[in-house]
């Protein structure tokens, strides 16, 4: 497939446009339709709701409040009247508005504070926020800020206000490619090639973007979806093209074709990506083991989103390498290249010398590494889960401003008043309800408002006496539940916002460790059967652990604690939002497998041809760890820059994926790991026998696919005359002397610098040249036989080593 895209570039160019603009024209034309359901079956809250919104449907559009606060007086003195009255007519008489209670009229007397100087409006429009005009919103924001005077305070909240106060959409994302942009120029040295991710992740976000759009309209999808999957989909969809160009170039710097060089690199690389992809769908697929309704939809938006990606890193990328050719690399690069010859593969500089620490000390390492985790996951035990709200926001934006002025005119919990539903109960039974509810500790006021004739339900509004995130109102909730409500032997639930998040919070929290235990063994699976291990994928399942742990306990630490929300302009701390670990841990986990694959399969690689732990631990460290470094940079860069999205939930999934790759690709893939690794030694290749034999082959990254390259790519002869080296010589053939033609002979130094590479000729004869004497590693591999490997020694004369291969699976 990838010769086939590299060949027919202008066609598959065409048909990704056609894509992004045909999904973009129909997504346009069709408005989004999100749908924030966080409400769940079978609980309290939600039977309370369904109730409610059958008895008062006109109500169930969204709610705004406006309040004014007076500095002197009353806010019943005329002037205040006197420019507020006719602002709220206003309002009422707007199309899209369905509703005003104003606290001058008889319906709204208890919506003035007892000192009098503060009062609030109910504003409800016809729609839920998400499909409120904003342009009418905005309406509705410049009459608030126009009735405001000297002296008196005008602020208006609610969620279709808070839509209007985000940054224009698509700011965090150009930022991060923006970010993400420096990152690849330093790294390759080259536009182009620095264009090549960018453009990838812009054709999959873009068409997941739009296609998710369509979606909603068939299914529910809540308004962070396709905000956390254009936040990981510019994350992979970078990182995945990133890792077949770094590969792509290589093969060029070693003399390769740009078409067979692309070829090999989607062959290599691009399985891996392929494999990648697969297990972070899994992770996000885990979600649907919570059976929530309102992760469904999250599924959906970002599953889609790492799907497009993968696919257009295996079709629209090997595309636009036939576009671009050889100036995948740089000028100079490709001047050295032409003037020097074909560059030696083998790892050097910082990543090679940091790999050959980590193999000499390794327990130190090790051991430092796992402090830091430790200490960065103490905050976890303070994990409380919860909602979070208005009272979260910039302190300078007008929803805060008017969440705490009703906190202060009318007390903490007048943000997030209680709703007790009573079904067919008498209204004597209600008036003793009251009563025992007013008396319960932890409750401000409490009132059965006026019942539709006919119904059957009543309301009684509970407002407790301290704020919507706190403990205390959790535990006042389940008192009323628990305690009081079942004293009255009545038919009562306890709904409202408030006890729809501690609902939501309470399942997330049992359903949470199924959900985990699922996706650990899921990877686990996956990794056993690619790597043939038992140790392998243990110490990734327990290092997700770890990360996820402290990842963990830098967000209790910001979010949770405060320390930093307000420098980060994200608000005020409160509780970490219920659904944020399901989406954080399947991220994380999926993200950490990718590193995890990307960093085992060149250990592997080593490991099977030469059955030297130590050196494939070495080898594959000091190959990977650099382009796995600037992979997870440029996904700090893209989840740090989600911070300027204006939503709460989308910047603590940011700032917390951003740490959490952080930790995983600079201490665990890069030191704890390896360390692990060195110091278990040949038991990391362990497998049992019966699983041996009964688990599928998969191949997910094999070496470089050379015997598909044509050998005129390698050199088949002796160095040229003048060379003061020896050569290694003789002949490939199999048990029965029969000769094996396109077998691949590496030639390596003790320190794993590659020295020489041919294929074996028709005949099954092959030349390496040796510039310098002394121990070699000299490796064959062939389709069809098991690896070749042996310690040679060159002396000042050639050196005969004939190779004997062995068929595959003989070994077993």
């Amino acid at each position: 497939m990838a010769r086939w895209c590299y060949r027919h570039r202008l066609v598959v160019l065409v048909l990704w446009v056609g894509a992004l603009l045909g999904l973009g024209v129909a997504g346009t034309a069709a408005g989004t339709h999100y749908s924030n359901v966080f409400s769940l079956p079978d609980t309290d809250s939600k039977k309370a709701l369904d109730l409610l919104v059958k008895a008062f449907p006109e109500r169930s559009g969204d709610q705004n409040t406006l309040v004014w606060r007076v500095q002197d007086g009353s806010v019943r003195d005329a002037p205040v009247r006197q420019r507020l009255e006719p602002a709220l007519r206003e309002i009422a008489g707007m199309r899209g508005v369905g509703e005003v209670i104003s606290p001058y009229a008889p319906e709204g007397a208890t919506q003035i504070s007892r000192d009098g100087r503060t009062a609030y409006a109910q504003i409800t429009f016809v729609d839920q926020a998400d499909a409120v005009p904003k342009a009418l919103v905005q309406d509705v924001v410049d009459l608030t800020e126009e009735a405001a005077a000297d002296g008196l305070q005008t602020e208006i909240g609610g969620q279709a206000v808070k839509r209007i106060q985000e940054p224009p959409m698509g700011t965090a994302e150009l930022v991060g490619l923006a970010a993400a942009a420096v990152v690849l120029f330093l790294a390759f040295g080259s536009l182009f090639a620095m264009a090549l991710p960018l453009v990838v992740a812009v054709f999959a976000v873009g068409t997941a973007m739009m296609a998710t759009i369509l979606l909603s309209h068939v299914t529910d999808v809540p308004e962070v979806g396709p905000l956390l999957g254009s936040l990981i989909g510019l994350g992979v969809g970078i990182d995945y093209a990133l890792f077949i160009v770094t590969r792509h170039r290589k093969g060029l710097l070693r003399g390769m074709e740009p078409e067979e060089s692309a070829v090999n690199a989607l062959n290599t690389s691009g399985r891996a990506v392929l494999f990648a992809g697969g297990t972070v769908c899994i992770a996000l697929a885990g979600m649907l083991v919570m059976n929530l309704r309102f992760l469904d939809g999250v599924v959906i938006a970002t599953s889609l989103t790492v799907v497009l990606s993968v696919l257009a890193a295996v079709t629209l990328l090997p595309a636009l390498m036939g576009v671009l050719g050889p100036r995948v690399l740089s000028r100079r690069q490709r001047q050295r290249l032409a003037a020097n010859g074909p560059a030696p593969a083998e790892a050097s500089g910082l990543a090679a010398r940091w790999s050959a620490v980590v193999q000499r000390r390794p327990r130190a390492i090790g051991a430092v590494a796992l402090l830091v985790m430790v200490a960065l996951a103490i905050p976890v035990f303070s994990l409380r889960l919860g909602a979070t709200d208005q009272g979260n926001h910039p302190e300078e934006s007008t929803t805060r401003q008017a969440y705490d002025l009703l906190a202060d005119g009318f007390g903490p919990g007048f943000n997030g008043p209680l709703q007790l539903v009573a079904d067919g109960v008498e209204p004597p039974a209600v008036q003793e309800l009251v009563q025992r509810v007013s008396r319960t500790e932890g409750v401000a006021f409490a009132a059965a408002l006026p019942s539709r004739p006919g119904s059957g339900l009543t309301v009684i509004q509970v407002v407790p006496t301290t704020s919507p995130q706190s403990e205390e109102t959790d535990r006042l909730i389940d008192v009323l539940r628990e305690d009081v409500i079942a004293a009255s032997g009545e038919k009562v639930h306890v709904g409202g916002v408030t006890a729809v998040f501690k609902d939501f919070a309470t399942v997330t929290s049992e359903r949470l460790p199924y959900f985990v235990a699922t996706i650990i063994v899921l990877g686990f699976i996956l990794l056993m059967i690619a790597f043939r291990s038992i140790l392998v994928p243990l110490t990734a399942a327990v290092m997700n652990l770890i990360a996820a742990a402290a990842s963990f306990g830098v967000l209790v630490a910001i979010f949770q604690w405060g320390y930093g929300t307000e420098l980060l302009g994200i608000g005020k701390e409160g509780p970490i939002t219920a659904f944020l670990p399901v989406i954080m841990l399947s991220l994380l986990f999926g993200l950490s497998m990718d590193y995890q694959v990307f960093l085992v399969s060149r250990m592997h690689e080593e490991w099977v041809h030469t059955k030297d732990n130590a050196r494939a631990v070495r080898v594959g460290l000091a190959e990977t760890s650099r382009v796995i470094n600037c992979a997870a940079l440029i996904m700090i860069c893209v989840f740090g820059a989600f911070v300027l999205s204006g939503d709460m939930e989308a910047g603590m999934a940011g700032v917390g994926l951003a740490v959490a790759v952080a930790l995983d690709a600079f201490l665990l893939r890069t030191a704890l790991v390896p360390a692990v690794m060195h110091l278990l030694g040949r038991s990391n290749w362990w497998l049992p026998a019966v699983l041996e034999a009964r688990l599928p082959h998969l191949a997910v990254e094999p070496g470089d696919a050379l015997p598909d390259v044509p050998a005129s790519a390698f050199r088949t002869a002796a160095p040229t005359t003048g060379s003061t080296g020896s050569v290694v010589h003789g002949l490939v053939h199999t048990g029965r002397g029969e000769p094996v033609m396109g077998g691949v002979l590496t030639l390596e130094s003790p320190d794993g610098a590659r020295i020489d590479r041919v294929v074996s000729l028709a005949d099954g004869s092959y030349v390496l040249s040796a510039p310098e004497g002394g121990a070699h590693l000299l490796t064959v591999t062939s389709p069809g036989h098991e690896p070749w490997v042996r310690h040679v020694v060159v002396g000042d004369e050639p050196l005969v080593q004939d190779v004997v291969l062995a068929p595959e699976g003989a070994r077993r």
